[in-house]
């Protein structure tokens, strides 16, 4: 088998083409195309790399932007701080952030899409209830508050309610709201970004 370096260069690395696909482009088998990836030196991607790659086809989804005023520097402080508060950094497929506070929730959308260059209509959520709340209403509250789509719900979750009496009811009369991003990538560069 002659498979041409630059070619084979091509087709992994800048069009990002899996194995298959290259033999099936050359009509060659895949252990040829492993075989003259070994003898060139390069680097096959990981599991994971491939995976990703093949779910994003035209690369990232999102584009991270440097702050251009005081106001988006400020935003992307703000939004690290909450991430690395609030934020659950042990999921590593998704950037996930849950709060009781529309607001705060708000702001860290803001700082998904005006600092990481996310868009929003990609986003996710689902709600935390106590069995005293009516999982419908919590949701209609923040499908308005938060300016999204019911679609955008993937689950509502209640929860028992304990037998303690709480000083939480007026806090949380909506539930608990996780916002979700899911990009594994994303989601490590984020917690890069953090001074831990």
């Amino acid at each position: 088998m002659n498979t041409d370096k630059e070619k084979l260069f091509k087709y992994y690395f800048k069009e990002n083409k899996s194995i298959s696909d290259i033999a099936r482009l050359l009509d060659k088998s895949e252990n040829g195309i492993n075989y003259w990836m070994k003898k060139y030196g390069f680097k096959k991607r990981s599991i994971s790399e491939a995976i990703y790659l093949k779910n994003n086809p035209n690369g990232d989804p999102f584009k991270i932007k440097n702050p251009d005023s005081l106001y988006l520097a400020e935003l992307k402080g703000f939004g690290l701080g909450l991430y690395w508060g609030e934020g659950n950094k042990k999921n590593k497929n998704s950037v996930k952030l849950a709060n009781t506070d529309a607001g705060l929730i708000n702001k860290f959308i803001e700082f998904l899409v005006k600092i990481l260059g996310v868009d929003r209509c990609d986003m996710k959520f689902s709600l935390q209830v106590f069995n005293d709340i009516d999982p419908e209403e919590a949701r209609k509250y923040w499908i308005k508050e938060l300016n999204i789509e019911a679609s955008q719900f993937y689950k509502t979750v209640t929860i028992t309610q304990s037998n303690k009496t709480g000083t939480c009811k007026e806090k949380n009369k909506y539930g608990v709201v996780n916002i979700y991003y899911h990009n594994t990538k994303l989601r490590n560069v984020l917690v890069n970004m953090l001074p831990l």
